[in-house]
């Protein structure tokens, strides 16, 4: 498949893209990391409102990194990439000689044109082998999941990646129909094992099985919080890090993380702190922001979205609010 081919799968619209594009209007000149390249649609609307910023895209997918390639040409030396994960942000920023950066944007989960290519594997809705791997290369696909887990470890991934209650039920019909060779045959499957009633409501009824399942092959939930960590370090003072999440697990781990940056502790409000928490924070709004009422119309991924923003700060101690040397 040609660039201009991977480009065109990859034309589809940003999550949220005015309010990151505002969350970045305030930071200091320089870099961004787009931690989650995808298509280049959050990148090309960052570079098109300002001129003296540049991003550094991060993605595993090498399909996504030749349509971002194609569709950032005009922006020229303002746009560089790196084929990595992004808990490889540290290494990445090496790569290309980058002490620091004025913001990170992560765009969680997976993207339209990867739902919508069946060869991927990711999709329910067109057929395609038990694939999932957002880098093609990795060995470890759905496949090894499918076929492969226990009824326990895949009831547990169900319930816990995909919030499913009917997760027991599921894992024994895919057990017992074994082995299974791609996503519409799995789909089928998950299905049946749904009582009827619950099947009318909340979307296709093998959505949440298959989320779980690309979680689980790609360790998403497993890298985030270091990933998180290090665009924190990263990012240089009055830089701002966007999360944008699309499940309860992953929106956990951001506020979590954020709020840990933010000097949060558990010693008592009425005592000084003893425990030596650190801000390198502040959080800009406490509660995630969705996405407008039209726009959740308009766009299936921006239902479900959820965005966090935190502004880094001059590192000081929680007990004292004194500066400290930055991690």
């Amino acid at each position: 498949m040609s660039s201009s081919d991977l480009a065109g799968d990859f034309e589809h619209a940003p999550v949220m893209v005015d309010e990151i594009t505002a969350i970045f209007a305030s930071v200091p000149a320089g870099t961004i990391v787009d931690a989650t390249l995808g298509g280049g649609g959050h990148s090309a609307a960052i570079l098109a409102s300002r001129d003296d910023l540049d991003v550094l895209g991060i993605d595993q997918d090498a399909d996504a990194l030749a349509a971002a390639t194609s569709r950032l040409v005009d922006y020229g030396n303002r746009v560089r990439t790196s084929r990595r994960r992004f808990d490889e942000l540290d290494a990445a920023l090496d790569d290309h000689d980058v002490a620091a950066i004025s913001g990170a944007l992560f765009d969680l989960g997976v993207s339209s044109p990867q739902l919508d290519r069946g060869d991927r594997g990711f999709s329910y809705r067109h057929e395609g082998p038990l694939d999932m791997r957002m880098d093609a290369d990795q060995s470890w696909s759905a496949d090894d999941v499918v076929n492969g887990y226990s009824e326990a470890e895949l009831g547990r991934i169900i319930k816990r990646f995909g919030d499913e209650r009917f997760a027991g039920r599921i894992a024994r019909a895919i057990c017992a129909a074994r082995p299974i060779q791609t996503t519409t045959e799995l789909a089928a499957i998950v299905t049946s094992a749904i009582p009827a009633a619950a099947r009318r409501t909340g979307g296709h009824p093998a959505k949440r099985t298959f989320q779980a399942i690309r979680i689980e092959v790609n360790d998403e939930l497993g890298v985030l919080p270091d990933a998180l960590d290090q665009a924190v370090r990263a990012t240089r003072p009055g830089g701002r890090i966007a999360v944008l999440s699309y499940h309860s697990g992953e929106d956990r781990i951001v506020k979590e993380r954020f709020a840990v940056a933010a000097g949060a502790c558990d010693c008592p409000d009425d005592l000084p702190c003893v425990c030596g928490a650190i801000q390198t924070v502040r959080i800009v709004r406490g509660v995630p922001k969705r996405a407008n009422e039209s726009e959740r119309h308009d766009n299936r991924r921006a239902a479900s979205a959820r965005l966090r923003v935190v502004e880094r700060v001059v590192a000081t101690r929680k007990s004292d609010g004194q500066p400290v040397e930055d991690r």
